[in-house]
Parts: C-alpha cells; structure tokens; sequence
C-alpha cells in the first residue's frame, strides 16, 4: 500500500522485522500480474461473469470437523438472525435503547448454561482456542501460579494459540501424557506433576482426537487437591450424551459453539464458549461480558451489561483481558437453534452423531489396510483413522469421487468427523471409495 500516513514509520518496522513487505513471503507464482478486466462493467454483467466464475466449483462432501463443524442450520434460525435488530446491532452500551439485543444474549448465556451444567456464562470469547487462552491466564490471575497442564493430545491449533497468549506472561506449558491403548489420562503421571505451583489443568472432553475421557472426575480431584482450577473444553452437543462439565466439579469451561445454530462459512466467524462456577474471585476475574438482569423504577424487567469493570472501554490497560468486544450474532444463532432443539432435540441429535460415527469406524475397520479409531475408547463425532496409503493417493481419490478426508494427524493417519449433514448413503460412500484405495 504505497499511501500510508506513517509510511516512514511503516518502513521502519518492516526494516526492523527484516521484510519487505506484508506480502513478500508470498510465492511470486500465486500474485496475479494480469489485467482484471478491458472495461467496466454493470451490475448484472458483474454478476453474470460472477456466476460463471462460481459455477466452476464443484459440491464436495466433506468429513474434516477439528473444531469447524458442518451441521445443519434451520431456515427459521437465519431467519431471526437475519433481521435487522439483531444483524445491525452494535455494543448495547446504553441499555435503555438495547433491550432487544441484551435479552438475546442473555437467553444465550441461560440456555448454555444450563446445557454444559454452569451457573455462568458471558458472551462470548472469539474462539475455543482465544478461551483457552483467556483460562489460562484467568488462572494465574487467580491463584498466582505459573504452570499450567494441557494433554499431550490437545489441538496443535488450540496449543499454538494457548503458547502465543501464555508464552510473554511468564506461563509454563507442561503436557501430561495419555496411555497408549486407550488415550485415557495417565492419572499418575498427572499426579505427579501436579502441584503447589499448578494453576490449572486442562482437559478437552470429547478430546481432540474424539474419545471422550473417562477419569474427569478423578482429574478434578487431582487439581483440587493442590487448590489448583480445573478447566475442562467441551463440545457443547456432547453435553446431550454425557455429563456436563459442572457435573464434574470444573472451575471453568471453554469450548466451541459456533456449530450450534451456525454455518462454517469458510472457517469464521466462530463462538467461543466461556463459563465459570459460582464464584465471586472468579467472576470478578472472568475475561468477557455478563449480561444480567434487574428491574427499572417501575419494577419490569430490565437487561443490562453488568461487572463492566472489566471491560476495556472503562479499565483500558488494566482490564482483565482484550476481549472487548464478542460474537453476539453467532451467540444469538446458538440460542435460537439452541431454544428450538429443546432438551430431547439435544439428546437425539447427540446420539445419532455417536451412533453414526460408530457406524463409520465400524465399517471402516473391517476395510483391508485401515484401522479406526486407534484408541480403544468411547468416541463421540469424531476418530482417527490409520490408512495404509500416504494421505495424499487417499486425498486425492477421495477427491475424484466428490468427498474430502480427514485432517491429518501424520503422514498414515487422519481425523475424520461426522455432522447431522452426512447420510448413511454419504458414510457407504466413504467407505467404498476408501476401501477401493
């Protein structure tokens, strides 16, 4: 960008950082050279070569989830979303004119609430990974210790993110192992660890790999046992199959929501979920907004932003984190698809993801060369799956036939995901064109 009104200032951070430019890692051959067009053109020229453009690409059926999630969205719930009041709706500072808005995102906050079993929940975090991340300094920020246990099976995603926020804070990251077989938590070794200079342990249940763990309970009481706080990072939908993570003593819980109610959208924007027990140290700690409810001098009900404290907009640079804005559309999507489930939608929807999964692990390892899942445990969605070709061959000829993979793991093994989008038909489908490689 040749106008820039530090331009000098610009070039010296890129000189001081040892680029040329933004955009100089760039390969060279991906840069367009070309002319975009001899002529303007009119709005219904534009969209003609437009359609032409998109009418290239082809419907692939995808099995990739590790975080983004493909599930149906009702038409009613893009409907409510869709209106204006709530698509055009910025920060409710002034309460008196945004009680729309306000009373949306607290049915938000309630309805999860009382789906990962937490008495509080704010509105929102950017992320599963940036909540992570806020967890892990909340913690500090609360028991002034400096390390912090994750699973050695935990997203590289989510890791990445956490050592970016914890990394500059004096934080240390220390991975607990799992046990081969099962990828259960190796408790003793997480006892050993664990201790008066733990601020926290983490667990994602379901993890990252799919299973869910089977010891949270006595993980809990590891981390409870040294004062420490235990976070657990949940998939809200599994929470229609299983225990919630209040069920288990958690401190915190994190997770992402943006599949319940949301489409991918290209992988953004998402939902993080962040919710607390009953505390006041810890709320009065939590990163984020709580919407809350009261009563005007005429004693109705009234929605306000409350503890804004916290907030950037009033402590600046000693707020408790830079979250200082949210993704309430999305949380407004989450709770109208969320309030249209209802709490047998909820369980029905979870176990035929379970049973579906089931059925595609399955079959797959009675396929000649592949074994699926590698862990000898309960999955929910999502499992692993040893190939006996190199990835790519297998991409690839997933690819010729209309369907995408998994994620990779390694060089043989992949993370495949199933969603409420995937029929039997599409399962039988995989498995076919898999078993064909």
């Amino acid at each position: 960008m040749d106008f820039f009104p530090n331009k000098p200032l610009k070039d010296e951070m890129l000189d001081f950082i040892g680029i040329e430019d933004l955009f100089s890692d760039i390969p060279k051959s991906y840069l367009f050279r070309g002319d975009i067009g001899d002529r303007p053109m009119s709005e219904r020229e534009t969209m003609s070569h437009i359609q032409g453009i998109l009418s290239k690409n082809r419907n692939i059926t995808s099995f990739k989830g590790g975080g983004a999630y493909d599930h149906y969205v009702p038409s009613h719930v893009q409907a409510i979303v869709g209106r204006s009041e709530f698509y055009t709706s910025y920060t409710p500072y002034q309460p008196e004119i945004s009680q729309g808005i306000l009373q949306a995102i607290y049915e938000y906050q309630s309805l999860m609430s009382r789906t990962v079993n937490m008495p509080i929940v704010n509105a929102s975090m950017y992320d599963w990974s940036t909540a992570l991340g806020e967890a892990a300094l909340m913690c500090t920020r609360v028991n002034h210790r400096n390390e912090f246990l994750i699973p050695d099976t935990i997203s590289p995603m989510r890791r990445a993110v956490l050592r970016s926020y914890t990394e500059n804070q004096g934080i240390k990251l220390i991975e607990y192992p799992h046990i081969g077989l099962t990828g259960q938590c190796d408790m003793e070794k997480l006892s050993r660890l664990a201790g008066p200079r733990c601020s926290g342990i983490y667990v994602e249940n379901p993890s990252y790999l799919g299973f869910f763990e089977e010891g949270v309970e006595e993980m809990s009481s590891i981390a409870h046992r040294d004062d420490s706080l235990f976070v657990v990072g949940v998939d809200p939908l599994s929470c229609g199959l299983v225990k919630g993570p209040g069920d288990y003593a958690a401190d915190i819980v994190v997770g992402e929501a943006s599949h319940l109610g949301n489409a991918v959208n290209f992988g953004g924007p998402l939902l993080g979920l962040f919710a607390i027990r009953d505390d006041r140290k810890l709320l009065r700690t939590m990163p984020g907004r709580v919407i809350g409810l009261t009563e005007d001098l005429d004693g109705l009900p009234s929605y306000v932003m409350t503890l804004q404290t916290r907030e950037q907009h009033i402590r600046r640079e000693k707020a408790t984190s830079n979250i200082c804005t949210n993704e309430s559309l999305c949380a407004v999507s989450c709770a109208a698809y969320l309030a249209s489930l209802g709490k047998r939608g909820l369980e029905k929807l979870a176990y035929s993801l379970f049973s579906n999964a089931s059925y595609a692990y399955e079959k797959l390892n009675e396929l000649d060369g592949y074994r699926a899942p590698l862990y000898d445990s309960v999955h929910f969605r999502e499992f692993t799956v040893e190939h006996r070709s190199n990835l790519i061959d297998v991409e690839k000829r997933l690819n010729d036939n209309g369907l995408s993979g998994g994620i990779p793991i390694d060089e043989r093994c992949s993370l495949y995901c199933i969603t409420d989008k995937h029929s039997k038909d599409d399962i039988d489908r995989l498995i076919e064109v898999l078993g064909a490689v």
